[in-house]
Formats: C-alpha cells, sequence, structure tokens
C-alpha cells in the first residue's frame, strides 16, 4: 500500500511541475497581480482536481470509452475557454504600459479568482487525459474504500500544496519587481501560449469527431 501511494504521489508531482495551463495561469496570477488572489486561484485549481480524481476513481476512463463524444465535447469546450484566456493575456499586453507608468492592476474578487482556477483546471486537457489514462492505471476494481481514499487525498493535498508553493514564492517582491519591468513580454508569451493549448484542443476534438 504505502508503495502504491509513493508511486502515485512521485508520478502527480511530475504530471503537475510538468508545464500546463494551471501552472502558467497561477505564476501569471502571482507575479502579476497578488499573492492572495494566486492563493484563491489555487483552490479553485484544486477543486478541479478533486473532481477529476473522484470520476476517475468512479470509472472517468470507462465513461469516455462509452460516450466518446462527451471527451470531444470537453475538449472543444476547454479550447474555446483557453482561448478566451489567451484574448485577455494578450490584450494585456497589448495595452500595458511602460513600467514607471504602470498602476497597481485592479484587485479583483477571490471567488473571480477561484472561478479563473477551477475553469482552467477543467478545461485542462492535460488534467482530462492525465486522470482518464495515467492515474486510472492505479485504480482496479477491487480497491478496497479505505486506499481509494487515501490515494484521493494524496492527489487532491499534493496538488494544493504544490500550486501555493509556486504562488507564495512568485508572489514575492522580486519576482513581482520583474514583472513590472517586463509584464508586456510575460502576459504576451503567457497568452500566445494559452492561445497554442485552446488551438490544439480545439482541433483535436474536430478532428477526433470527424467533421
Amino acid at each position: 500500500m504505502l508503495s502504491t501511494l509513493f508511486t502515485i504521489a512521485a508520478v502527480h508531482l511530475i504530471a503537475l511541475m510538468s508545464p500546463g495551463p494551471d501552472c502558467f495561469i497561477v505564476m501569471q496570477t502571482a507575479v502579476g497581480r497578488s499573492r492572495k488572489e494566486a492563493l484563491c486561484c489555487v483552490l479553485g485549481i484544486t477543486l478541479g482536481v478533486a473532481f477529476w480524481a473522484a470520476l476517475s476513481l468512479l470509472g472517468l476512463q470507462w465513461l469516455f470509452e462509452q460516450f466518446a463524444w462527451l471527451q470531444q465535447l470537453i475538449m472543444f469546450l476547454g479550447g474555446l475557454y483557453l482561448g478566451w484566456l489567451a484574448f485577455l493575456l494578450l490584450r494585456s499586453a497589448c495595452n500595458k504600459q511602460t513600467a514607471s507608468q504602470q498602476n497597481v492592476p485592479t484587485p479583483r474578487s477571490g471567488f473571480r479568482s477561484f472561478a479563473i482556477g477551477l475553469l482552467t483546471n477543467l478545461s485542462n486537457a492535460k488534467a482530462l487525459i492525465y486522470f482518464s489514462s495515467v492515474f486510472s492505471l492505479f485504480i482496479t476494481a477491487d480497491m478496497e474504500t479505505s486506499e481509494a481514499v487515501l490515494i484521493y487525498a494524496v492527489v487532491v493535498l499534493e496538488s494544493f500544496f504544490w500550486f501555493s508553493f509556486v504562488a507564495l514564492i512568485l508572489g514575492l517582491p522580486k519576482p513581482k519587481a520583474f514583472y513590472r519591468k517586463s509584464g508586456r513580454w510575460i502576459d504576451g508569451i503567457c497568452g500566445a501560449i494559452f492561445g497554442v493549448f485552446g488551438t490544439a484542443l480545439i482541433w483535436t476534438a474536430v478532428k477526433e469527431s470527424d467533421l
């Protein structure tokens, strides 16, 4: 049991550390806005992870095998959302002033930051593919409830602590000072990355639906 938990924790940490929309939205929020908003974003992402992990334990892989169109629909809608985030970031990059003229960004509500984190995770193809394939390899039909609960807790808590660490580190004064100098480029790069993710999702969904 301990070896299984250790393996899952290690695999999940590698998945968390690999670049993806969740990581980029936490980083951009932490350096561009505030650690409080970034942590609210982390809570949203964690809820998304909890949702995917619960579905995986309940049979996400089987669900997608029976209803392939559902996975394609989720990917298509996720691509649209990531495309919208890309538009907002690119618009911010185009409108951003020089470092000497920049004002402190208007704080947004904790709920809005939470919702952005949640929707980013739910629209994240990386999370969808990971929980419906890699994570599902560790789920067996004869698994005891206590073991499933432990696996669930490890995945959710590990996600929360990793993204909280990223938010707290990048919310320090030096990273924020760097953002004030290079915010236009950072927002532009993040926007372009989200645009690539969104376009790839939409293209894959349309291609697999044979439209």
